[in-house]
């Protein structure tokens, strides 16, 4: 088994077969990074296998499965942090090893450790064509805008600052609130974070967006309204969805004209970051009121396509329609084939390191609901899948918070807030 070591703490190479992987450990190794998608070859060593081997042998895993088309900063990330995460030297694998060595020199050069010129030269000097990770840096020198996104691990959300590089304007997208249901405590610290990133960058805030009224976590619109002096928007029809829940909570109080947030978009509205073009599209069906962001040669698509791994997003909460989100996702689709797709959650299937980005040509080649899928056996897939999916352990905590642009309640007499909780609200829910 050949390799090559990069530095004292990563060893990049090709695929080990099931002996050496059991020998790693034995040479000094702590770790295994797996770079390879399963199913690329005959006989391959699967994922799951690996990830076996490696406890058997006392190592850490982790598997981050990219292809050199489909590479993106948050694999990048991902190998960055499973690397420096250890104790000890890592073996990092793909078929050849090129795919490895890639990420590392792509994190190198977007830290400002390595020049992007001389990642070919680099590669060469070690008997790697790296001429992937040029082009690689090349296009994303030409995009725009620049994506920065934030994971939330708890429920698995994807928090977007969005900005144009001409004028270090920039958009906040789907921010979190923290909320811990055991305990009822609130905190800022996702939120705090986007800010830090901000002004580490020296961007300005123009827009703080919502795709919809999430169910899974709490906004931090409001919040970052409050830091930012920013406007808060969301798609018309959150006013569909206030109606809604409205009596689901037994509020007669709550405003239903979608007064909470700054402006309202209906499809097809336009708005600018900086310099940046930015559209509108209506894509309801996981809710009634989500709309997809769509700025430069990006869209945000919030539930309603996940990473094609993932498939697409439920349809059966208060609103949802699976006949809408066919629809939706054929609208989504019809974009260039080279628009980037971000979406709003992933829940790193397979044990994979966490991604958010795709392309519209990729969704295309391999997402399993859009791939050969007619509207008729789409909506059978996922009404039939919808009715075995429990409900997101906050909606009825988030929704009360959501539909007025993250606000928590009010503080009662003992300033303390209380949420209310419906009991036997929704009907016919699976538990």
């Amino acid at each position: 088994m050949s390799f090559t070591r990069i530095n004292d703490r990563l060893t990049i190479a090709g695929q080990p077969g099931a002996q050496a992987l059991a020998g790693l450990a034995d040479q000094g190794f702590v770790a295994i990074v797996n770079n390879r998608p399963d199913g690329e070859e005959p006989g391959q060593v699967t994922g799951a296998a690996e990830k076996e081997a490696a406890r058997d042998s006392g190592l850490a895993y982790s598997f981050i499965p990219v292809t050199m088309a489909t590479i993106t900063e948050a694999d990048i990330r991902a190998f960055q942090k499973a690397v420096s995460g250890t104790k000890g030297p890592v073996y990092a694998h793909c078929r050849s090893g090129t795919r490895s060595l890639t990420l590392h020199v792509l994190g190198e050069v977007l830290d400002g450790r390595m020049k992007a010129e001389a990642v070919e030269a680099y590669g060469r000097s070690l008997g790697f064509d790296l001429s992937g990770a040029a082009r690689w840096l090349s296009r994303r020198a030409m995009q725009a805008p620049l994506v920065k996104g934030f994971y939330e691990p708890r429920s698995g959300s994807i928090q977007y600052v969005v900005s144009d590089p001409a004028t270090k304007r920039c958009a906040i997208i789907d921010p979190v609130h923290d909320f811990d249901e055991k305990s009822g405590a609130t905190a800022t610290t996702q939120a705090d974070a986007i800010l830090a990133y901000i002004a580490k960058e020296g961007l300005v805030v123009e827009w703080i967006l919502d795709t919809h009224p999430h169910a899974d976590h709490f906004s931090a619109a409001h919040y970052l309204k409050q830091k930012t002096g920013a406007p808060m928007a969301i798609g018309a029809r959150v006013t569909s969805v206030q109606e809604l829940w409205q009596p689901i909570y037994n509020w007669p109080a709550l405003k239903t004209d979608g007064s909470q947030w700054d402006r309202l978009f209906a499809d097809g509205d336009s708005f600018k970051i900086g310099n940046l073009e930015a559209r509108v599209m209506l894509s309801p069906g996981h809710t009634l009121a989500s709309v997809t962001y769509v700025i430069g040669d990006a869209a945000f698509v919030h539930d309603t396509l996940f990473m094609p791994d993932s498939g697409t997003a439920r349809a059966d909460f208060p609103g949802g329609s699976a006949t809408a989100l066919w629809a939706s996702i054929q609208a989504i689709l019809a974009l260039p084939d080279e628009t980037r797709l971000f979406t709003g959650h992933d829940y790193e299937p397979g044990g994979r390191a966490a991604k958010w980005e795709s392309t519209v040509a990729e969704q295309k080649r391999s997402n399993p609901h859009v791939v050969g899928m007619t509207e008729e056996r789409f909506v059978e897939l996922r009404n039939v899948r919808d009715r075995t999916l429990p409900m997101p352990k906050l909606i009825l905590h988030a929704l009360q918070v959501n539909i007025r642009g993250g606000r928590l309640p009010e503080p009662e007499a003992n300033g303390r807030r209380y949420l209310k909780i419906p009991l036997d609200a929704l009907e016919g829910a699976a538990w």
